[in-house]
């Protein structure tokens, strides 16, 4: 039996909700919002314990429901985590959790989306919310397959207890890396690799954050804040963070240049034993469940303008920087998703 809705939304994360928040205004009466995980949320439950927003509580609203609490602070993981799931009790939409998505494919002008359950949905309009941080990346270094210490991910470390009194290397120049160097940095001996120098913006320059000043500059949102997509990753800091890897002797230095089965040899050809290397290095774009579509070029990446795929009916929000500097945030994908929804609708 297939169960049909005017929109079904892949994904109940910050996009996601965002998108089902917005659907009523542009027309579509029945939203079908389809979650792998057991709760709404998306990636946020998984983030490592001591996570903290790099913009305050006043610049991380999704549309109809203001981050609660002082504006100025910097909320952390599971008040944003809480945030969401408030959210997503508020929407007029079926959620439903526990659904892996498995296909989703165009049939007959409208689209068919199946999950590993064996349960059928079709609709006129889909939006994939799912694709950011779906796939962990970690580079392919020379002796990766030697190496015989702990290897992770960033989306796999939760708190420093575990690395005490072990020899770490963080890889990485961003937020993510220089929050997790800092505080491991007070239980282990850590080392933060990185493959240019860590590039330092200040968090409240002239007495205001910089959100405020990316907003009424025009920075945020496009097609201003295309010149920030080409410029170096830097790291928003109040000083905290620089602060405590120099207090706990975190060093940065340049990526290594292999590995061996006990560390890592070093660009001048010394060697280091190593117990464990976190990998904080992002991710990539991931929708295998459009594999057939038409939706994907062949890398598996997203056709798209501004998340409005070159197959008809078909949606994107949350993709980085798909639309602003802002896309990928809180704050962003209200805007991509009624940009999104406004298209949808007018296809239809």
């Amino acid at each position: 039996m297939e169960h049909h809705a005017d929109l079904i939304v892949l994904g109940a994360g910050q996009s996601g909700l965002a998108t089902a928040a917005l659907a009523p205004r542009h027309g579509f009466a029945r939203t079908l919002v389809l979650e792998a995980a057991d709760q709404a949320g998306g990636a946020w439950p998984r983030y490592y314990d001591s996570l903290t927003l790099f913009s305050p509580a006043r610049y991380s609203s999704l549309p109809g429901m203001r981050f609660p609490g002082d504006g100025d602070r910097y909320p952390t993981r599971d008040e944003v985590v809480a945030y969401l799931r408030a959210y997503a009790r508020r929407l007029d939409a079926d959620i439903r959790t526990s659904t892996t998505v498995t296909s989703v494919l165009p049939r007959d002008g409208a689209w068919t989306v199946r999950a590993e359950d064996g349960a059928a949905f079709t609709a006129r309009a889909v939006v994939a919310a799912t694709g950011a941080f779906r796939s962990p990346y970690t580079p392919d270094v020379p002796g990766r397959e030697e190496f015989a210490g702990q290897w992770l991910h960033a989306a796999g470390y939760r708190s420093p207890e575990p690395f005490t009194g072990g020899r770490v290397v963080v890889v990485g120049g961003g937020n993510s890396a220089i929050q997790i160097a800092a505080e491991l940095g007070a239980v282990a001996e850590t080392t933060l690799v990185s493959r240019r120098p860590i590039g330092w913006t200040r968090q409240r320059p002239l007495g205001r954050d910089i959100h405020w000043w990316l907003l009424r500059t025009g920075f945020d949102i496009a097609p201003l804040s295309r010149i920030l997509e080409k410029a170096p990753v830097s790291v928003l800091d109040d000083g905290r963070y620089r602060t405590a890897l120099e207090a706990h002797g975190v060093q940065r230095r340049e990526m290594f240049a292999r590995l061996t089965p006990d560390g890592v040899v070093w660009a001048d050809g010394t060697k280091e034993p190593v117990d464990t290397i976190i990998w904080a290095t992002g991710y990539r774009l991931a929708f295998p469940y459009l594999d057939g579509s038409g939706a994907l070029d062949a890398d598996g990446r997203p056709r798209h303008r501004g998340g409005i795929a070159t197959v008809p009916g078909l949606g994107f929000v949350g993709i980085e920087f798909q639309r602003s500097f802002s896309s990928n945030t809180l704050r962003g994908v209200g805007r991509d998703a009624a940009h999104v929804l406004s298209r949808l609708s007018r296809s239809r």
